[in-house]
């Protein structure tokens, strides 16, 4: 068992409702924090009043990314700030279906599901007007080339970052603060599933059935550990791993944030302003990319150092002993 600290300082004051509405602030960004949360915490409040769920709210986000990508086809910079309004505030929708599922205790895979969806239906669109319009200005169908490989980088740095953060949760707050999977579990709801009497279903569990593969394809070592802590404590993670692991790992989580929505938002809009769209997918390439891959390499790091302390733990540190 966890050993049972006590100390003299006063209790922390309990979470607001906005602070409660928040996954957690080691894996917030602080434009987040200070901006998208505020207005989803509003918006979540109001869905929340009139009765409208989780999943609905991100549907309709999908709806407002995908006009702005379509916006950002034409040369007209007032045309394209109001894509860029449209998917600022389809970005607040995005902050508001999470905010409004745990407000509303309302989780579902299916909300998982479509959650990640959203930003890449947004992407598809904003790729696909780029290469057209970089087509009118004067490039070939080869601006498709760099467009499919960003897009293809984007999907990459997504998944990542968001596996990374649900990782991290998992080992802060345990399964009911993570929407961590993993695919052994995944494959077996897959296959209770007939494409007859559940076609829907299906394909979107095989959909994110390759989506947690791609996921755990790039972590091993994070697939090692994951599979250690969950057959060597089944009953909860001991206090001192869970303080351990968050001092070794919340570091990382700035570059979660950085290959993540805003960061690249922020500079497509400053060469949407400059009429040199097209940067956007070579900065997707050749800057974000290197982050991914940085970032990667030290996540491994981590679960290897993790995966060989409690598999030779000899003095039985994490069993609080």
């Amino acid at each position: 068992m966890d050993p049972v600290i006590k100390h003299n300082a006063a209790p922390e004051p309990a979470p607001s409702a906005f602070e409660s509405s928040l996954k957690s602030n080691d894996t917030e960004e602080q434009i987040d924090i200070w901006f998208y949360r505020p207005i989803g915490y509003q918006i979540a409040l109001f869905c929340a009043k009139i009765g409208l769920r989780p999943n609905p709210v991100t549907i309709i986000s999908i709806f407002f990314g995908v006009a702005a990508g379509i916006l950002f086809y034409y040369q007209e910079l007032w045309i394209n700030v109001i894509g860029m309004l449209l998917l600022v505030f389809a970005n607040s929708l995005d902050s508001a279906d999470g905010q409004l599922a745990r407000m509303t205790n309302d989780k579902s895979r299916l909300g998982r599901i479509l959650d990640g969806a959203a930003g890449d239906f947004w992407f598809i669109a904003i790729h696909i007007a780029i290469c057209l319009r970089s087509m009118n200005e004067g490039w070939s169908a080869w601006i498709w080339v760099p467009g499919v490989l960003a897009g293809a980088s984007h999907v990459v740095q997504s998944a990542m970052a968001d596996y990374y953060r649900n990782v991290h949760l998992f080992f802060i707050k345990g399964t009911s603060g993570s929407e961590l999977d993993n695919s052994r579990d995944l494959q077996a709801e897959y296959d209770s599933l007939t494409w007859r009497k559940n076609f829907g279903m299906k394909f979107i569990a095989r959909t994110y059935l390759n989506y947690t593969k791609l996921q755990e394809s790039f972590s091993p070592h994070l697939q090692k550990l994951l599979t250690l802590v969950r057959e060597k404590y089944k009953n909860g993670l001991p206090t001192a791993l869970v303080t351990d692991f968050r001092a070794h790992n919340k570091p990382l989580m700035k570059y979660t944030n950085i290959v993540q929505f805003n960061t690249r938002v922020l500079f497509l809009f400053l060469w949407l302003f400059l009429d040199q769209s097209w940067i956007y997918f070579f900065f997707d390439m050749f800057v974000l990319n290197p982050i991914l891959i940085y970032m990667i390499v030290n996540q491994e790091k981590v679960s290897r150092y993790f995966y060989q302390k409690i598999l030779t733990e000899k003095t039985n540190e994490f069993q609080g002993v």
